[in-house]
């Protein structure tokens, strides 16, 4: 992979913040103090339909673009040639034919059950990349595609066409035991690729399992200033606390030429109009001014078939998309004057979570979008790479994130996300059936806060999930 640059922090104010907090048990990192966590946007909506609401501070004309949006997110996209010209195009190969498909209600997507299909739920593919042969290949991509394969299966094809293979999914069973004896049952996922329809697989595949993640707070996450994620970035753990958050170094399609990346499991794509047209291309063979070609490879034969125009999906559409993307509020805190979620509030920060789920930031000015500018926002995550450990690896490179490192995703509106989707799960492929499971599956960086979280009382592990489910 590429070699990380050295960057220096601008953070080490926090080093003492903390030993202060450790000496005098107070907390490190700022609490939340206002239920309005997406600030001036954040709406009261607490119900299935949570984190499907335009920010509460957007003008009623751009309500309007929020609304074509929503109609070409939400509705399925059809095989060409249709009646339905905006919307052709879908395939040959894909995952979903809708962007709903996979952000159910706009929230987490959920592994498959038993014998079912993933829809919400899909596996990157790549092979071991040389970091001199293929180095222009890694600046651009960030990994080496798969040969035939490409960078994703897919597991779904238009009629005349075959899907790339079937995933399968099982489940291993193992339990993990609490200081005070309680014991709880993880599943670790176990994944096979079956009936691979365009030859064999590569015998040196690397897999990574990627679930949907939630689409609230999107726009505000992106306008946070670039400067303040550099400032917290520590990637040689220069202060000694062992937490090395790192910026991923992405290629930005439109600009021709590298920048920070903060959106994707793996902080690699630098904004949402790109991860969103990254996401028509590879989750539903859409082509569009970004992405002139989908995941189809040439060996697979795609262009016998009609495309819904070049590109498929057209600029004025994209930019709709991107809108909506971008303007999804994020739900109101909750139950913060409860005891117990004020008592979590504290834990969270005393054990360390908030090191890596930074609770609060500010944005810069964004130009057109005063609902977004200036806002103080409680998204809990420093958008940064972090080492998770073996558990969590995918063993999988994306430009400068390795195979263990993860972004910190937000946490804001978690407590809601299975009101949202009852199925969803935590975790970049969704393992975690509950916030508990997903705190116990941290390793890497975040191996001593859980191990304080296991050696806790019963009363003071009740307190941190009543803040989380606060969120």
């Amino acid at each position: 992979m590429l070699k990380r640059p050295v960057l220096q922090s601008a953070a080490i104010g926090l080093v003492a913040l903390a030993a202060f907090a450790m000496a005098s048990n107070e907390p490190a990192f700022p609490l939340q103090n206002t239920p309005l966590t997406g600030g001036e946007g954040t709406v009261e909506q607490f119900d299935h339909n949570a984190y499907s609401l335009p920010q509460g501070n957007l003008s009623m004309t751009r309500r309007l673009d929020f609304s074509v949006g929503n109609s070409f997110f939400r509705n399925p996209w059809v095989e060409a040639p249709a009646s339905t010209d905006a919307r052709d195009g879908l395939g040959p190969l894909f995952n979903t034919n809708s962007c709903q498909g996979c952000h159910i209600k706009d929230g987490r997507g959920h592994p498959p059950g038993i014998d079912a299909p993933s829809v919400s739920l899909f596996l990157r593919l790549a092979v071991p990349a040389d970091p001199e042969t293929d180095a222009e290949l890694l600046r651009r991509h960030g990994f080496k595609p798969a040969p035939v394969y490409g960078s994703q299966l897919q597991t779904a094809a238009i009629s005349g066409m075959k899907p790339e293979a079937e995933m399968l999914l099982t489940w291993a069973p193992f339990i993990a035991t609490l200081g005070d004896g309680i014991r709880v049952e993880l599943h670790k996922p176990v994944y096979d690729i079956a009936k691979p329809n365009y030859g064999p697989l590569p015998e040196d595949l690397q897999i990574s399992p990627r679930v949907a993640p939630p689409m609230i707070g999107l726009g505000l996450l992106q306008a946070v200033p670039e400067t303040d994620l550099l400032a917290q970035a520590d990637p040689n753990d220069r202060n000694g606390d062992g937490i090395s958050g790192s910026i991923n170094r992405v290629w930005d399609r439109a600009r021709e030429q590298t920048v920070v990346g903060r959106f994707g499991w793996k902080a690699a794509e630098p904004n949402i109009h790109q991860q969103s047209l990254g996401a028509f291309a590879g989750d539903m063979g859409l082509t569009s001014s970004l992405h002139s070609h989908t995941d189809c490879t040439p060996e697979q034969k795609c262009g016998r078939f009609a495309n819904g125009g070049e590109p498929e999906v057209s600029d004025k559409v994209a930019g709709f998309i991107t809108f909506y993307a971008s303007s999804l509020a994020v739900p109101a805190r909750r139950n913060m004057a409860d005891p117990d979620v004020q008592q979590g509030a504290k834990l969270f920060s005393q054990t360390g979570c908030a090191a890596c789920h930074t609770p609060r930031h500010t944005t810069g000015q964004v130009a057109g979008r005063p609902d977004l500018s200036d806002q103080t926002i409680w998204p809990y995550s420093d958008l940064l790479l972090h080492d998770m450990g073996d558990a969590l690896a995918d063993g999988r490179d994306e430009f400068l994130a390795d195979g263990n490192e993860w972004r910190t995703p937000p946490l804001w509106g978690i407590g809601l996300a299975q009101t949202v989707n009852p199925r969803a799960g935590f975790l970049h492929d969704g393992r975690a059936r509950s916030l508990e499971e997903a705190i116990l599956w941290h390793g890497g960086e975040a191996e001593k806060s859980r191990e304080q979280f296991k050696a806790q009382p019963a009363t003071e592990r009740a307190a941190l999930m009543a803040f989380l489910k606060s969120l």
